[in-house]
């Protein structure tokens, strides 16, 4: 098993989203993975950014290209607990940047699982401490 350095915030998947990630090429897997090491330390790939439409720079998505597309993984750092990784797709539209509405729709959906899974690990956290 993985030790978090004492700084580091653990990873926690919601959804689908560590099932998706395992199918995506392995290159982009293992650039996806460092970058998510990178925010579990509290720092940022060069290729991350933030995605618009989410109120701040809570939400962030890391960006891959390879011959077989484009490719996001998108997560949240808004929460003290842990990094929450939320999303992880093909970009499957040919027009524009912008990230489809049906994937944003997901995104917005297990954000608000986000939300409540970090208040259960910070009243688990409070609890343990109270012993």
């Amino acid at each position: 098993m993985y030790n978090l350095k004492m700084d580091e915030k653990p990873l926690e998947w919601i959804a689908s989203s560590h099932k998706d990630l395992m199918a995506l090429p392995r290159g982009v897997q293992r650039l996806f993975g460092y970058a998510l090491s990178l925010a579990q330390a509290g720092d940022r790939h060069d290729v991350t950014k933030v995605l618009k439409g989410f109120g701040g720079a809570g939400v962030l998505e890391v960006i891959e290209n390879d011959v077989g597309g484009t490719y996001r993984a998108v997560y949240t750092v808004r929460f003290e607990e842990a990094v929450f990784v939320l999303h992880c797709f093909q970009k499957k539209s040919k027009h524009g940047i912008e990230t489809p509405k049906e994937d944003m729709d997901i995104i917005r959906d297990r954000l608000k699982v986000a939300e409540v899974k970090a208040k259960e690990l910070r009243d688990e956290k409070e609890r343990h401490q109270r012993r």
